[in-house]
């Protein structure tokens, strides 16, 4: 069974980013699926939930749209939707406290063939590939949005995990020095067989903290594990 150790939320000290336990292993996953495809019951299931990650986690006040996935460029980049042909499964979650916020969003694309995952992993690939390396972005003050002025950096490179195949966008932001703080995200784009898995992980510090070093360790973590629930 999956262990994830608890987010630490102490008033004063950067939120830090999430642990999983040694010893995560593939126990509880299930039966490799028959006839070369995975089904949506079987990518379902794999998803993280809350009660996987720590008592402080919960789904977003806001309901996510499963036509939609997340940002993979930096500054105000247009989020890119998901590409057709897929079955959508989406679990957003998120870990909010004093000195920042840390989110999680999954989505599984269960398409009929292999052929068509790899149709969408190719237009992903497509838009991370035109991601600039360094966005200066000003400050933003919207109805529904307040955020300073940062720069950004993404690159993107190639990731393979358990005979899945794909990329990874890694994105950091640092905030002006008059609003210090940064943030860092990794959305994996991963297929294996008839399936195309999305993963954004993402850490959010308020203050002078600078990025935690665990953040590589623990984003790989959090994409090993589903991947390892599918078998």
């Amino acid at each position: 069974m999956l262990v994830i150790g608890k987010v630490g939320r102490t008033v004063g000290a950067a939120l830090c980013a999430v642990v999983l336990a040694a010893g995560c292993s593939s126990d509880d996953a299930p039966e490799p699926p028959d006839g070369g495809t995975i089904d949506v019951t079987t990518m379902r299931d794999a998803l993280l939930q809350a009660a996987d990650i720590g008592p402080t986690w919960k789904p977003p006040a806001n309901s996510a749209d499963p036509e939609r996935l997340v940002a993979f460029c930096g500054g105000a980049a247009t989020v890119p939707p998901v590409p057709p042909g897929a079955e959508v499964v989406v679990v957003p979650l998120v870990d909010e406290g004093t000195k920042g916020a840390q989110s999680l969003h999954q989505a599984a694309l269960v398409y009929p063939d292999a052929t068509a995952a790899k149709a969408g992993l190719a237009a992903l690939r497509a838009v991370a590939d035109g991601c600039p390396a360094d966005v200066n972005q000003p400050a933003t003050q919207t109805a529904d949005r307040n955020e300073p002025a940062y720069t950004e950096t993404t690159s993107t490179t190639d990731l393979t995990e358990g005979g899945w195949t794909g990329f990874v966008v890694t994105r950091h932001k640092q905030y002006e020095p008059k609003h210090p703080g940064t943030a860092d995200a990794a959305v994996a784009v991963l297929t294996k067989q008839n399936v195309l898995f999305v993963d954004a992980y993402a850490v959010y510090r308020l203050g002078t903290a600078s990025s935690g070093p665990a953040f590589d360790s623990d984003w790989k973590k959090l994409v090993g594990t589903v991947l390892n629930r599918v078998g």
